[in-house]
């Protein structure tokens, strides 16, 4: 018997400024969020980027700008629950689902639908390091991951080194760009609310915080969330993707708590400035912002000829 095969489009909508990026999310009757997605259909959407586009104007009221393939998830049983892909899918369908990532300088107002732009840290409150090193990694994560560790048998040191690697323990580095493999390491270990939910693992043996495992997502949304986060982390640093989330006009320091909003990390303020002024990506204005009681900071664009020239890098991120 053949297994049917629903093809599923979601969108990872990113906004961010100095306080956090953002996603944009749907929100269900329960009120659990998931990401804007629908079913591609074959006879209605003539590519499936356009479907993508189609599915979150219809279900958000954001109009798509800047987006591209992220991924393509089709792991067995990794769907369950399935997200709500429309009367006309097949049942028990085998879901394929093609992630697209967007970016937006405007957080634009989505009142009227059931929708709402969503700090992305509430799902991962482990990646942001802005401010240090968030407690919950030593005081909650690492001991719950070494607790699983130690039921792994004759996998529990190979376990055990995935933990310390993916979160940086017992003095291992932090390495931003590995937020899917921290998420995917505590879905494994069943530690992930969608882990309990979709296999019915008990957590209740390893006590962990519910604040420290952050909020889930339908179906297997928070997996491509993780997935989006670690690609333009990695991607601002050798593209320059990070103006894609950037006002026409922006202050040097408007830049830089973006670029840490989305790293996660604080970055050294005269080195990264050092960095920008060799890069050649913008260029002053000669204007100066209205400073209440502070010194007025220059004003900046991007030089969008850099595109053009073929030679634009990213922004580099020296860590504070």
């Amino acid at each position: 018997m053949t297994t049917p095969i629903a093809v599923g489009l979601s969108a990872v909508i990113v906004a961010a400024d100095g306080v956090s990026p953002y996603a944009l999310c749907t929100r269900g009757a329960d009120g659990e969020t998931g990401l804007p997605h629908g079913r591609f259909d074959p006879q209605g959407h003539r590519t499936f980027e356009l479907g993508l586009r189609d599915w979150v104007r219809a279900q958000t009221g954001f109009e798509p700008g800047y987006v591209e393939q992220l991924y393509t998830f089709g792991d067995r049983g990794r769907e369950l629950p399935q997200a709500d892909l429309g009367d006309n899918a097949p049942r028990d369908a085998r879901l394929i689902s093609v992630g697209y990532l967007g970016l937006t300088p405007v957080k634009t107002d989505i009142s009227a639908f059931d929708a709402v732009w969503r700090d992305w840290y509430r799902p991962f409150p482990w990646e942001d390091h802005r401010k240090g090193r968030p407690a919950i990694v030593d005081e909650a994560l690492g001991p719950a991951l070494a607790k699983w560790a130690d039921t792994g048998g004759k996998d529990a040191a190979e376990r055990l080194r995935r933990a310390q690697v993916a979160f940086g323990l017992e003095g291992r580095p932090w390495i931003e760009e590995r937020t899917l493999e921290r998420y995917e390491l505590l879905y494994e270990a069943g530690l992930a609310p969608e882990a309990v939910r979709d296999r019915g693992k008990d957590r209740k043996a390893i006590s962990v915080p519910a604040a420290a495992l952050g909020e889930p997502m339908i179906s297997d949304h928070r997996r491509i969330l993780a997935t989006a986060i670690g690609r333009l982390r990695g991607k601002i640093k050798y593209r320059p993707v990070v103006f894609e989330l950037m006002p026409e006009r922006f202050t040097l320091l408007d830049l830089q708590k973006v670029v840490e909003s989305i790293l996660g990390l604080p970055l050294h303020k005269q080195n990264f400035r050092r960095a920008l002024d060799r890069s050649g990506l913008v260029v002053g204005l000669g204007q100066f912002t209205q400073a209440a009681g502070g010194r007025p900071a220059e004003l900046f664009k991007f030089r969008r000829e850099v595109l053009r020239e073929g030679h634009a890098s990213g922004v580099q991120t020296p860590r504070g």
